[in-house]
């Protein structure tokens, strides 16, 4: 009986942050558009690509990657820090939905579609 481990085999952490990145770009053109101040919007979702690039040129081990988050956390500004925590812990939960789940993967290499895009 397949449990979705099988799926997993050969997933690692720089592709799903890859195909993370990519889904930030189709958000950050929506993000834009909205009529309210998204200052603090655009401060997470630096740090947010600043990790996933970080994860992409690092590709750190599937069974590593908690921890190499937390390493970033540690190494970042003190002002950052818990900004960064928030982010990293974002970046960590969408890696363990990436790995359970096809049907976000199939979301995401699908361009990460969302019903509120102009056609």
């Amino acid at each position: 009986m397949d449990d979705g481990r099988s799926a997993m085999i050969g997933l690692r952490p720089a592709g799903a942050c890859r195909a993370l990145l990519a889904a930030l770009d189709v958000s950050e053109g929506r993000r834009g558009r909205r009529k309210r101040d998204t200052t603090p919007d655009a401060i997470g979702m630096s740090l947010k690509r600043q990790l996933l690039e970080q994860a992409v040129l690092s590709d750190p081990e599937p069974e590593a990657f908690e921890a190499w988050l937390l390493e970033r956390c540690l190494s970042s500004e003190a002002a950052s820090t818990g900004a960064m925590r928030a982010m990293a812990q974002e970046v960590l939960t969408e890696w363990r939905l990436t790995a359970a789940s096809v049907q976000f993967r199939d979301w995401l290499a699908a361009g990460a579609p969302s019903d509120d895009r102009t056609p």
